[in-house]
């Protein structure tokens, strides 16, 4: 049997857990983009010739381990977390 109540509703599996958020000129700095898109593990980042890109669909794949904001100026980038611990 398979109720409504035993499966996973697609708002519950396409969740995003995290929002990302970046002041200027950081989030439009090309050599901060680059290094942004090699430290991230799970591919949340794209460097352009504009700035960063954050790739939406690669969101609810952050590990949390803060390597982007570690590259980042102190401040300039924020996760934003979208639940309750």
């Amino acid at each position: 049997r398979q109720g409504k109540d035993q499966r996973m509703s697609a708002e519950t599996m396409d969740a995003i857990f995290i929002d990302i958020e970046f002041d200027e000129p950081a989030k439009s700095d090309p050599e901060l983009a680059k290094k942004l898109e090699e430290v991230c593990t799970v591919g949340i980042f794209k460097a352009t010739d504009a700035g960063t890109e954050i790739v939406k669909g690669q969101l609810d794949e952050c590990v949390l381990c803060y390597l982007c904001t570690e590259a980042c100026p102190a401040g300039s980038m924020r996760i934003i977390k979208k639940y309750e611990q």
